[in-house]
């Protein structure tokens, strides 16, 4: 099955500034981001991106349109609202400093899948809608182009999380225990049995996850990169 790419954005004027962006509009790469988004094409330098896709906010297309303009031959990002950040309601642009005082906070951080935001949505419904997303995207890219594709998806912390927490076979109520670095990568690989987490918010050269040459074994527990989850 396909490998994902999760990229979370790089550095917002919101994470520079504490501030819960949530789906406020106009919320852009600061100075750091756009650094970033642009050190971004050469980590993916020799790895054959068969697709992208973004969550349809501001900072995840900015973090993009370096890669994109690097590699003409890949088609514009495909938006899925499912991708987007978590609906954060009545938090939406508050800041972190002020939230943390609030009871909810706790919740958030010890107890996930009993949070539910003030007129936004719950941690348990992020999770069910970002997973189902990238599952059935895999899907499409399997039949689209093969078993050994790679893909993109530009998306946002809370959402990688949350879906790493699923492929690790984590209770919701751990996800606080990851973290991923804006503008990192997140590798993971479906298997019909299995996931397995190849990356983890990695900031660094990301050119050992180029699939194998055709004609090694590709077994159930195989995965790309010349690595098995048996180590």
């Amino acid at each position: 099955m396909p490998t994902l790419l999760l990229v979370r954005h790089g550095r917002s004027t919101a994470n520079s500034a504490g501030i819960l962006a949530g789906w406020t509009p106009g919320v852009d790469l600061d100075e750091t981001g756009r650094a970033q988004a642009a050190a971004l094409p050469g980590r993916l330098a020799g790895l054959p991106i068969a697709r992208l896709v973004s969550s349809p906010l501001e900072r995840c297309g900015q973090t993009l349109e370096p890669l994109v303009a690097a590699r003409p031959e890949l088609a514009a990002p495909e938006l899925d609202e499912r991708l987007g950040e978590c609906h954060y309601g009545e938090w939406t642009g508050r800041p972190l400093s002020e939230l943390a005082d609030e009871p909810l906070w706790r919740t958030v951080q010890d107890h996930a899948s009993g949070a539910a935001f003030p007129g936004g949505e719950s941690l348990r419904a992020l999770s069910h809608r970002t997973v189902d997303a990238v599952r059935e995207w895999n899907d499409k890219v399997a039949v689209d182009h093969g078993p050994d594709a790679l893909w993109v998806a530009a998306t946002h912390g809370d959402v990688i999380k949350a879906i790493v927490a699923d492929a690790l076979g984590l209770h919701l109520d751990h996800f606080q225990r990851i973290s991923v670095e804006p503008c990192s990568v997140t590798a993971i690989r479906y298997t019909p049995n299995r996931p397995y987490l190849l990356r983890l918010g990695d900031t660094g050269d990301l050119g050992s996850l180029a699939p194998r040459p055709h004609g090694r074994s590709k077994g159930d527990d195989a995965v790309v990169g010349g690595e098995t989850g048996t180590d």
